[in-house]
């Protein structure tokens, strides 16, 4: 069949990568995609990734068989909808059913109606209430902008003072209609990770697990991002851990979700705090996670593209569970300059396509390519380094070599992407 992919960064790269392996695809597609995308697959860069309308009307003019939604911003603006009401299979949940995603007061008021567990909450959009809310709770302070905010809206205030500053700016317009309200959260202590699920709107099919590092710099410092980095399998995801966050997470989600008319079709990611108390929810996402779709697509033994299309269409019953490689495969962002508040725009990155040997696979996730063939930024972050061996050890030093021999002066990495696994073993 011919297929659409919408997105350009290196989660759709990764998707792309894999699927041009399926044996069952005849056309790949991709709007707008990016260079590293157009090595496997026809961009159509022209269309914007949430304008729904015209990426329906690509699916209509291209008569594709399925289309794969990778960000938020498509689901936000209604694409699965449209695709649907045109009777195109969507891998990728309903606006209604993405509002998991898209609104963290949603979320928290499903978790809470559903008892769901996760932290205490409350939802605030005047200034004056948040910050009296604050008496609450206790230090250290978490507070969401309630909208999509390219994973930056998430901050860790260690103290009130910090936390009424942070309220401001959200509550300000920092991060425009996304933050006009703000969620204050209890703090939990204990590990955090991403668990995956093919949903098909009433059943699951579990799709294994990352650990992602979202703060920019070593030791977990600075601000939060989209995602420096992360690593497959993560040890905090035992056997025991699983079954119960299925049992008390996954199915009772999707089994409300259908209750209340909007049935969960998609991938869905699932963050989870591993407590004292159990598994606790800390937010949901509406797609593949970024870069934690990098780690899970090269570890995936099978064909990915089964799966995408019994979820868009409704019945993932006669699917066998996804196999993994038992290697670790870890993935180090490499980001711009400045990122996440200014990154750097323009900067030349030469040996990035080189050829990094069979257990290396680099995604392109903001870039651009110039009249003369180079290669230069155009995002935050934007190359995704993902290596393989049989440990983590292994695969963070192949990682890293790779990231060695790329020359980006305007470009940086964490150092430490896998220390939590590293210090387990």
């Amino acid at each position: 069949m011919d297929i659409l992919l919408v997105g350009s960064g290196g989660r759709e790269h990764a998707l792309a990568w894999k699927m041009r392996q399926s044996p069952l695809v005849d056309r790949l597609f991709c709007a707008p995609g990016n260079p590293g995308i157009g090595k496997v697959a026809e961009c159509v860069p022209d269309i914007r990734a949430d304008d729904a309308e015209g990426l329906a009307r690509l699916a209509r003019e291209l008569k594709v068989g399925l289309v794969v939604v990778g960000p938020e911003v498509a689901l936000a603006a209604g694409l699965a909808d449209l695709l649907n009401a045109a009777g195109i299979p969507c891998f990728g949940p309903s606006a209604k059913a993405a509002q998991l995603e898209t609104s963290k007061a949603f979320s928290k008021a499903f978790l809470e109606r559903h008892e769901i567990p996760t932290a205490h909450y409350g939802v605030y959009d005047r200034v004056k209430d948040a910050k009296a809310a604050l008496s609450v709770f206790k230090p250290p302070y978490v507070i969401k902008a309630d909208g999509l905010a390219a994973g930056k809206g998430v901050a860790i205030s260690p103290d009130r003072r910090d936390a009424e500053a942070e309220i401001e700016r959200m509550l300000g317009g920092r991060f425009g209609p996304a933050g006009s309200r703000v969620v204050i959260e209890e703090f939990m202590e204990g590990e955090e990770g991403s668990l995956f699920a093919l949903c098909d709107g009433k059943r699951a099919v579990l799709f294994g697990g990352a650990q992602d590092h979202k703060r920019a710099f070593d030791g977990d410092l600075g601000p939060n991002t989209g995602g420096m980095g992360a690593y497959s399998p993560a040890p905090v995801f035992d056997e025991a851990m699983v079954m119960t966050a299925d049992r008390r997470i996954v199915q009772p989600t999707l089994k409300a979700m259908s209750a209340e008319g909007a049935p969960y079709k998609g991938v869905l990611y699932v963050g989870l705090m591993s407590t004292d108390e159990g598994p606790k929810v800390v937010e949901f996402n509406a797609r593949f996670g970024d870069p934690e779709c990098q780690v899970l697509m090269m570890r995936m033994a099978g064909d990915i593209v089964p799966y995408l299309l019994a979820c868009a269409r409704g019945d993932v019953s006669r699917l066998p569970q996804p196999e993994f490689k038992p290697q670790t495969v870890i993935c180090v962002v490499m980001a711009a300059k400045g990122y996440p508040d200014s990154p750097l725009e323009g900067s030349i990155i030469r040996g990035a396509e080189q050829d990094f040997g069979p257990h290396v696979q680099v995604f392109h996730a903001g870039t651009l390519r110039r009249e003369a063939g180079t290669l230069v930024a155009s995002g935050g972050r934007v190359l995704s380094v993902c290596a393989e061996g049989d440990d983590i050890a292994e695969a963070r030093e192949r990682a890293y070599a790779a990231v060695r021999t790329i020359d980006w002066p305007g470009g940086f990495c964490r150092t430490d992407i896998g220390w939590r696994a590293l210090e387990r073993e």
